[in-house]
């Protein structure tokens, strides 16, 4: 059966709107380029008209030009029937890039509120307050804890006025008895150097005529002068 029907062919895939855009793009381009041929020659047979004389040369080559100029035209048309069509591919593959788009943000979405949905049921917030309430408590006993610590032994709490009267004036007295003559208490007054010569108790130097050496006027030892004799 094979052999006089032949085998069925495996169809391929569709072309995709990249590749249909891209086709009629380069289409589009051939007839671009065949339209600036078409003006090139135009130009050419312009000029022709313009140098030739009135009659059967003239209509030649007016007659070629209107050929030309037709050709131009359907090649404008056909060009600019392939840029719609490349027009409404673009948009229908920004359509398809949004609903792609689109379909990734939904399963984002769909993972995430899965993972929240499971976190949020190991956090309740029954057990936050109840956390809370029970750190408050123990910050309060342990403060209670830091002030029964702190505090002092043996020491009054309340101390009568007179009785303060009573400490300030022998405080008072204390430190007169302990202040001289010029009412500088005696830590503060400097000390007294002591005699060092009484201390040692060395003796003192004989009793003699002293050696002096005469001086000029300058304060220099003077020169003995020798007698002279007449």
């Amino acid at each position: 059966m094979k052999r006089v029907f032949g085998a069925k062919k495996d169809k391929g895939p569709p072309p995709s709107i990249e590749d249909a855009s891209s086709r009629i793009t380069k289409r589009g381009d051939n007839v671009e380029e065949k339209i600036k041929k078409l003006d090139a020659e135009l130009a050419r047979y312009k000029e022709q008209i313009k140098k030739t004389r009135p009659g059967p040369a003239q209509e030649a080559v007016k007659a070629r030009a209107m050929r030309v100029l037709k050709q131009k035209r359907m090649y404008e048309g056909q060009r600019d029937m392939l840029y719609n069509q490349t027009f409404n591919l673009d948009q229908v593959a920004f359509a398809a890039e949004g609903i792609k788009d689109a379909q990734q943000t939904m399963s984002a979405l769909k993972s995430a509120n899965s993972e929240l949905k499971g976190m949020m049921k190991t956090v309740k917030i029954q057990d936050i307050d109840n956390l809370q309430d029970e750190m408050m408590d123990l910050m309060d006993v342990s403060n209670e804890i830091q002030e029964s610590l702190g505090r002092s032994y043996n020491v009054p709490d309340y101390i009568d006025e007179d009785e303060l009267l009573g400490e300030l004036d022998a405080l008072e007295a204390d430190m007169g008895f302990e202040t001289e003559g010029d009412g500088v208490p005696a830590y503060l007054q400097p000390d007294k150097e002591p005699d060092v010569e009484a201390e040692l108790n060395l003796p003192s130097a004989p009793a003699g005529r002293a050696n002096v050496q005469a001086e000029d006027e300058l304060g220099l030892p003077a020169v003995p002068r020798a007698s002279l004799r007449g």
